[in-house]
């Protein structure tokens, strides 16, 4: 029999209260209103997974030419804009398919996931140590977020203001200071360090750490629900 403490994935209620919020959903609202019938949820979808290939090539390319970066930056803006107007256009033509695109949604974000931080990795400015502690730490995100909208209902993939639109828009500023800074670095008795190395050492910190206090909090919250 079926668990009626758990919430029903076709009602969840999405919850995305990020910075640059008041910036982009009027944006994705007039590219929904505007985009061509021939232009399907679903292929924006593949856009933003291809957004993130591009992301992948780029960061790697960028040990031959720093000036890959800026075709990494293209491709989070691909990615972005492939990722979060799939859903918009979809509830702009009230077309939802409300379990299968929350099930392909996120199996390809978790790819694209994988393909950014092993791409940075794999370049010549971020350690592949650090490059794969932030992927953890994303992953352990998304799944929380999971989890969250299994339990509760909700779909909260903001926290602090922040979320992927701000993830990505932070990568492309970090893009530009890293090509006309050189990649300066420093030693210290831990390793060798870079500009970019820092920006991933502080997105680790967030990501564990909204991981951990939202764990916390949850835990003290559901323990005695059932």
């Amino acid at each position: 029999m079926k668990d009626q403490s758990m919430q029903d994935i076709k009602n969840h209620q999405r919850v995305n209260d990020i910075l640059l919020g008041p910036l982009e959903r009027p944006a994705l609202q007039f590219f929904a209103r505007h985009m061509p019938a021939w232009v399907t949820p679903d292929k924006l979808t593949t856009l933003g997974l291809m957004g993130s290939v591009l992301i992948f090539v780029s960061y790697l390319l960028t040990r031959w030419n720093p000036a890959f970066l800026w075709l990494a930056s293209l491709g989070f803006f691909i990615n972005w804009f492939g990722d979060s107007l799939d859903g918009t256009l979809a509830r702009y033509r009230k077309i939802q398919r409300p379990i299968y695109g929350f099930f392909i949604d996120h199996s390809l974000d978790a790819v694209s996931e994988t393909l950014v931080f092993i791409g940075l990795g794999l370049s010549p400015y971020v350690r592949l140590d650090l490059a794969l502690l932030a992927l953890v730490g994303y992953l352990l995100m998304s799944v929380l977020v999971y989890i969250r909208t299994c339990v509760d209902g909700v779909f909260k993939i903001s926290y602090g203001k922040l979320g992927p639109t701000e993830v990505r828009m932070l990568a492309i500023i970090a893009n530009t200071v890293l090509f006309f800074s050189s990649n300066p670095q420093w030693n210290t008795s831990v390793g060798t360090f870079g500009v970019y190395d820092l920006f991933v050492i502080g997105v680790i910190v967030l990501l564990y750490g909204f991981f951990l206090s939202t764990t916390v909090q949850e835990i003290r919250r559901l323990q005695h629900v059932d």
